[in-house]
């Protein structure tokens, strides 16, 4: 059998430091509740997970309740602060795609924030948690007319238009609803974000967006010149999006730029201050100690600045912005709690002709509970959670169940070389699109959800049972 070896390892990412203490977590992958108690365990406000793995059972996606809220709070405040004298604060819009349940609704709506919808499923959630609905925005490049009567029928505070198809859909569906349908258009403004191409989503080829190349006489200009003119159109301003996982902060500074000069172009041409402008979300997070995200006060300053020095450039008001944060808010407040079981060391070519050993854990989850180290090959980070350890620690991979190769949790990991069968290991920084983008691949159950307040944890998304597999096969 091969051994495995303590020590650096060649095979590591150059990002992947060798930890000198295998058993310490670097805090800005943790939810701030989240640290080792006298016992060793990872706890979350001082609950041990095996009480909690042992009371809710693994996989199990726990969530620091506190933590959630006051990420959401950290950024109302920083942008009302950094914007104060120039609109008057800022709208800040919890991007429910990340994370959203009916509790996770009224977390933000209880913190002061509004709620971003891209489907029908998601703006009912809003509307079932008791969001106030003019608080509630709907995104989506096909929504469907029944998503857009729902929205027009509930009363939504914005629907962001994405297409010129849209657009004039949108205004059939509100004019035979005898309603004024409250709008956002939503643009490219060709601002390449540094992140993976599949969530880079502010270029031009691709399904989001209208178009501004071209000024007035782009599809954009096409869009403003038919909502002004529509009689049940009422449109409120402009969006966009420029990416997902972003530290860099110039990308943000040029799309404002670009669409305040928009804004500018529109004012000159039609004789109509728009009154908003939505600059999106996509703030990174750290899934491993190389990441270094940005606060929100850090945020919103700068994006502040940029603001202030284009209006006065361009000698126009500042309109009311808004943002939408999502996995900013919700992925570093929860984690996974996985069991341990099969394990393996393996012998790999190096690059140089050199063998070295890797080893795998298994885990009693996987890509039907996290899906992106597959998707978007992720990276993240993981802990030995139920207990502390005097081993070295080893390159590890931690993988899922499920009938694939792909099936990664954590590519590259240094974990004690003692973890085994029975062990409880936490990968960090999985509250936002690890929930929402679960599935029953293999037809493994969906995990529960837990939100632990003071601490205690109730269950907020019950785990999925086998009779919930079959509740939609008519053949039984």
């Amino acid at each position: 059998m091969t051994a495995a070896t303590t020590g650096p390892s060649p095979l590591a990412p150059a990002w992947l430091e060798y930890p000198e203490d295998p058993n310490a977590l670097a805090p800005q992958l943790w939810a701030s509740g989240v640290q080792r108690n006298d016992d060793g365990q990872i706890a979350v406000q001082g609950l041990g997970v095996s009480q909690l793995a042992r009371d809710h059972g693994t996989p199990l996606l726990v969530l620091d309740e506190d933590d959630f809220r006051g990420r959401a709070r950290a950024f109302r405040d920083a942008f009302d602060e950094a914007f104060a004298d120039l609109c008057g604060g800022v709208d800040v819009y919890y991007a429910g795609k990340s994370f959203l349940c009916t509790a996770a609704a009224r977390w933000v709506a209880e913190e002061g924030l509004r709620l971003d919808t891209a489907s029908g499923g998601e703006l009912a959630a809003a509307l079932r948690a008791g969001v106030e609905p003019a608080h509630i925005g709907l995104h989506g490049n096909n929504k469907s007319d029944a998503e857009m009567r729902r929205a027009l029928q509930a009363g939504v505070g914005r629907i962001v238009v994405d297409s010129l198809d849209e657009l004039d859909r949108l205004t059939e569906l509100a004019a035979e609803a005898g309603a004024v349908a409250p709008v956002m258009l939503r643009l490219t403004p060709g601002v390449h974000a540094h992140t993976h191409e599949f969530i880079a989503t502010a270029h031009e080829d691709q399904k989001f967006g209208l178009s501004m190349a071209g000024g007035l006489a782009s599809q954009a200009g096409q869009a403003v010149a038919r909502a002004l003119a529509a009689e049940s159109v009422d449109l409120r301003g402009l969006h966009c999006h420029i990416g997902s996982q972003i530290f860099e902060a110039e990308g943000f500074g040029v799309a404002a730029e670009k669409l305040l000069g928009f804004l500018a172009e529109i004012a000159a041409e039609h004789g109509v201050a728009l009154e908003e402008l939505d600059l999106g979300g996509g703030h990174g997070i750290a899934y491993t100690p190389a990441d270094a995200p940005r606060t929100p006060a850090d945020i919103a300053t700068t994006l502040a600045g940029v603001v202030r020095a284009a209006c006065t450039k361009l000698g126009i008001r500042c309109p009311r912005i808004s943002i939408e944060p999502g996995r900013a808010i919700s992925g570093p407040a929860g984690f996974t709690l996985y069991e341990a079981g099969v394990r393996k060391t393996v012998t790999v070519d190096g690059a140089d002709g050199t063998t070295h050993p890797r080893r795998y854990v298994s885990v009693d989850g996987g890509m039907s509970d996290n899906p992106r180290p597959v998707l978007y090959e992720a990276d993240y980070s993981v802990a030995l959670a139920s207990r502390t350890s005097a081993s070295g620690a080893v390159l590890s991979r931690v993988v899922g169940k499920h009938c694939e190769s792909g099936d990664l949790v954590v590519k590259d990991a240094y974990l004690p070389e003692d973890v085994g069968r029975g062990d409880l290991l936490a990968v960090p920084a999985t509250g936002a699109y690890c929930h929402s983008l679960s599935s029953n691949y293999n037809m493994l159950t969906r995990p529960a959800v837990v939100a632990v307040r003071d601490g205690r944890a109730r269950v907020i998304i019950r785990r999925e049972t086998e009779d919930d597999l079959f509740a939609r096969e008519t053949g039984l």
